[in-house]
C-alpha cells in the first residue's frame, strides 16, 4: 500500500500523510468472526484511573483472527483483504470451502503480496508462498515469516504488527535459530507454526496523524511532561526557568523509566543466544 499526502487545504492537512487503504474491502467484517468490545477508559473495577493516556476512541468490534493456522492440508481461497482497528496489520478473509452446507472463513494476519483470490495452505511442510503455514523446523534456513509460535499450539506471538518479520538463520537439534527485527536471535522449537513472508502495511510507521483530534479518534488522550509540572505533581516538576528533569528519569512515582529494563520474566533466557541488547555494548 502507497502512502498518500493532501493538500494543505486546513492546518491539519498541511502534514497529513496516511495509507491508503483505497484496495481494501470496504464493507462490514464477518458477523460470526467478530465480538463486542468493552472501553475500559483506563479505569479499573473501582472506577480508578490505571492506565493514564486512554479514553474516548471510535467505537470498535474485535476480529476473530486465527493465529494458531491448525486447519492442515486444507486449501483456502483469499476472499478480501479488511482493515482491523485492534492491530496495524490489515487482515485477510479465507474461505476453506463448505461444510455441512456451511462457509468455513477465517481471519488471518494478511503478508505482503497476498492477494484477493490466492491459495493458502497450512501444514507440516507446505510451498514456500506467502501466507503459507508449516512447522518452523520444515521452514528453509534464510526464508522470511512471522506469525511465529513460541510453544506449540499456542497460536503466533511473535512479529505480527504492521510490517514485521522473523528471519530463519539455522538449526540446532530439534530447534531453530531464528532472528527476530530487534536484533535478537533465539532459539524456538521446530514444531512450532509460522507463516511464511512479512505481515502487511509496512508503511504504517510512515504515517504523520497531521492534527491531534485524529489521534483521539484512536483512543489515545494526551499526556504532560513530567518537567511541565509542579514539583508537588511529578518528581521532575519545579526548577527555575526550564529543566531537564535530571540525571534519572523516572515516572510519576519514583519508578526508573525511559530506557530502563522492566523485563522480569527470565524464564526463556536460555532459548536467547544473542541479546537484543548486545549491540549497544561496548
Amino acid at each position: 500500500m502507497a502512502l498518500k499526502h493532501y493538500n494543505p487545504t486546513s492546518p491539519a492537512r498541511r502534514g497529513l500523510v496516511l495509507v491508503d487503504r483505497s484496495g481494501l474491502f470496504k464493507g462490514r467484517p464477518v458477523k460470526a468472526l467478530t465480538e463486542g468490545k468493552t472501553k475500559t477508559g483506563g479505569r479499573n473495577n473501582k472506577g480508578h484511573v490505571t492506565s493514564r493516556g486512554i479514553a474516548g476512541g471510535h467505537k470498535q468490534r474485535y476480529r476473530i483472527v486465527d493465529f494458531k493456522r491448525r486447519l492442515w492440508d486444507v486449501e483456502g481461497t483469499v476472499e478480501r483483504i479488511e482493515y482491523d482497528p485492534n492491530r496495524t496489520a490489515f487482515i485477510a478473509l479465507v474461505n476453506y470451502g463448505e461444510t455441512e452446507g456451511k462457509a468455513n472463513l477465517a481471519y488471518i494476519v494478511a503478508p505482503q503480496r497476498l492477494g484477493v483470490g490466492d491459495k493458502v495452505i497450512a501444514g507440516k511442510k507446505t510451498d514456500v508462498k506467502p501466507g503459507n503455514a508449516m512447522e518452523l523446523g520444515q521452514v528453509p534456513v534464510g526464508t522470511i515469516v512471522h506469525n511465529v509460535e513460541m510453544k506449540p499450539g499456542k497460536g503466533g506471538q511473535i512479529a505480527r504488527s504492521a510490517g514485521t518479520y522473523v528471519q530463519v538463520v539455522g538449526r540446532d537439534k530439534g530447534m531453530v535459530i531464528v532472528r527476530l527485527n530487534s536484533g535478537e536471535q533465539r532459539y524456538i522449537r521446530a514444531e512450532c507454526m509460522a507463516t511464511v513472508g512479512a505481515v502487511s502495511n509496512p508503511d504504517n510507521q510512515n504515517q504523520n496523524l497531521g492534527k491531534a483530534g485524529r489521534t483521539r479518534w484512536l483512543g489515545k488522550r494526551p499526556l504532560t511532561r513530567g518537567v511541565a509540572k509542579n514539583p508537588v505533581d511529578h518528581p521532575h516538576g519545579g526548577g527555575e526557568g526550564r529543566t531537564s528533569g535530571g540525571r534519572h528519569p523516572v515516572t510519576p512515582w519514583g519508578k526508573p523509566t525511559k530506557g530502563a529494563r522492566t523485563r522480569h520474566n527470565k524464564s526463556t533466557d536460555k532459548m536467547i543466544i544473542r541479546s537484543r541488547h548486545a549491540k549497544k555494548k561496548g
